[in-house]
């Protein structure tokens, strides 16, 4: 048989270390599954769902530093690439997508399942070629996957079936080599740096994602600046362990010492962070950003020094240039880490309670999973409330690792992620979770791809009945809470039906022993589905005046609204954390 642009394409993914694809076949995508299943390099995982597919595609391409590839059949199957696509480009993961493609004769025409991959890839991908004769092909797979994996994101080929058949043009192809040393700043900027520090007294760190292979480094430099270190949630497993100068989280699912760390300052050194949301961070304190990506800086803040470099590199080399502080300049950190441990023994009351409190509190929830987990534990938390309780109440380690879509902030991630997670480091637990919105939207479906897998995914379902953050931002915009009650089936029997193992609590003191089961259970996924308090509050440390007006707003209605009650459940219910 002659050698085709489909075993072109698998030859060149396998060869730049693509290792599994994820999807669903049809149509247009034929000839290239069967080129996929001849070549025996290339795993295909038949997912339920595209997206879910993309997600765990997304997962494994962070985890192991090299590329996943996900396909999808012409037209409606594309279609559904695209939001799990724009969480890979967010959270910088390179997933190859394989876009099935009408014939070229009736491209062009309006014909069933056409659609233009140029624009309706346009937001989700840094790169999109698409086939149309042979001798093309060779150079947009290698530009395909040179941009996944030099630029970290997605990107498209979008091959119709009748090229995909077509004999290849020979050709030789060499796998891009990435850089595993970046550079540090330039001479000027760290000159600059040492200038604008040394003239500063009291000093706060904010660091993100970008200091991944820098935290020794951070770490260093918060103890000779008496600096306290605030992170993002992407920075949280880089950080939080790694200094005791620690304070928190600000924002919205802040904790801690945080904000007032970072309003308190006479200088921000914010580094390898992108913190979105610019209403928690200070305006009138100059800051120092060092990022790799020229893009982020001074996107979210106005800086008084943009430096372009990688964190740990560039920190180094900053290190020798900046003198001791004296041991007199540290009522600044001081201060704020006492302010830290005040926070943690409040928020801690829900948790020592947690056994004789029901409706089960979903703070004590996570905080059983973080004590019982192994110490190198994958975690991936929904967008909505799990982020929140992830964020305070499951503990940071040196070989923990905290994912999901945390800068997309798309729902019903955290069980795609764990999938991936479970085939691409099936040694070490994969823990998703899970709000029962985002699980009923998309991970219960492919519970039953979990299962055939024998994946061992920890799904852990909080369910509250609705969906609690929108129910938040409800409020604090001033509205009465609508349209977010979600009635839920029995997950634990749904899950049991499908061939996995459920787990539902709904006792606080069976919590402990059905997360341990769940955490030892030996073969295959866990749905874990734990009744919680709807009325559980996620105070963040610091609430912006428009927050508290919107909550006043929201709660007034609601009590002119006759749901007096219900404002009194949930004021007892919360007590000891307003």
């Amino acid at each position: 048989m002659a050698h085709t642009v489909a075993d072109q394409l698998w030859q060149m993914l396998g060869d730049a270390g693509v290792r599994r694809c994820y999807g669903i076949v049809g149509d247009a995508l034929n000839p290239v599954i069967d080129a996929l299943r001849r070549s025996g390099r290339v795993e295909f995982i038949h997912v339920r769902h595209e997206e879910y597919g993309t997600f765990a595609a997304a997962c494994e391409a962070q985890l192991t530093g090299g590329p996943a590839a996900v396909c999808g059949t012409a037209g409606p199957g594309v279609a559904h690439l695209v939001n799990g696509l724009l969480d890979a480009k967010h959270e910088g993961a390179p997933v190859i997508a394989i876009a099935g493609d009408v014939e070229r004769g009736i491209m062009d025409t309006g014909a069933l399942e056409e659609l233009n991959p140029y624009q309706f890839f346009q937001t989700a991908s840094l790169y999109t070629g698409r086939i149309v004769q042979a001798d093309q092909a060779r150079a947009v797979i290698d530009q395909a996957i040179t941009t996944a994996l030099l630029e970290g994101g997605p990107t498209v080929i979008s091959l119709p079936g009748d090229v995909a058949r077509e004999p290849a043009t020979k050709s030789h192809y060499a796998p891009p080599r990435l850089d595993a040393t970046p550079p540090p700043a330039s001479e000027a900027d760290l000159a600059a740096m040492a200038e604008l520090i040394g003239r500063s007294r009291k000093i706060t760190i904010m660091g993100g994602h970008g200091c991944r292979d820098g935290a020794p480094a951070v770490a260093r430099l918060a103890e000779r600046l008496a600096a306290p270190v605030a992170y993002s949630f992407r920075g949280k497993q880089w950080l939080e362990h790694a200094t005791a100068n620690a304070v928190g989280m600000t924002g919205l699912l802040g904790w801690g010492g945080a904000y007032d760390a970072l309003h308190s300052a006479d200088l921000v050194l914010m580094l390898g962070c992108d913190f979105p949301f610019r209403g928690f961070l200070p305006t009138d304190v100059p800051y120092i950003q060092v990022d790799k990506d020229p893009r982020h800086l001074g996107r979210r803040v106005p800086i008084r020094l943009g430096v372009v470099g990688d964190v740990g590199q560039t920190v180094a080399a900053l290190l020798p240039r900046l003198p001791a502080r004296a041991r007199a300049d540290t009522a600044h950190l001081d201060e704020h880490v006492r302010a830290t441990e005040r926070w943690r023994r409040k928020v801690a009351r829900y948790v020592e309670r947690g056994p004789q409190i029901k409706p089960i509190r979903p703070e004590f929830l996570a905080a059983v999973i973080s004590d019982l987990a192994d110490d190198d534990a994958l975690f991936f938390a929904d967008t909505g409330t799990p982020c929140m309780w992830a964020a305070r109440n499951v503990a940071a380690g040196r070989d923990r690792r905290f994912m999901g879509s945390l800068t997309w902030s798309s729902m019903a991630s955290a069980a795609p992620y764990g999938f991936g997670a479970a085939l691409s480091a099936p040694g070490r637990q994969a823990i998703a979770l899970c709000g029962d919105g985002g699980f009923t939207m998309l991970g219960l479906g492919d519970l039953i791809t979990q299962v055939r897998h024998r994946a061992r995914v920890v799904n852990v379902i909080f369910n509250n009945g609705q969906l609690d953050f929108v129910n938040i931002e409800q409020q604090e915009a001033g509205f009465v809470p609508f349209g977010t009650d979600l009635p839920n089936p029995d997950l634990a029997a749904v899950a049991t039906a499908l061939g996995a193992r459920g787990i539902r609590v709904e006792d606080p003191g069976d919590v402990r022993g059905a997360v341990a089961e769940a955490l030892a259970h030996p073969s295959g996924p866990v749905v874990l589905d734990v009744v919680v308090d709807p009325a559980a509050l996620a105070m963040p440390s610091h609430l912006p005046k428009p927050t508290v007006e919107g909550f006043t707003l929201s709660v007034l209605k609601r009590g002119f609204g006759g749901d007096l009650p219900g404002l009194v459940h949930e004021a007892a219910d919360n007590a000891r954390i307003v």
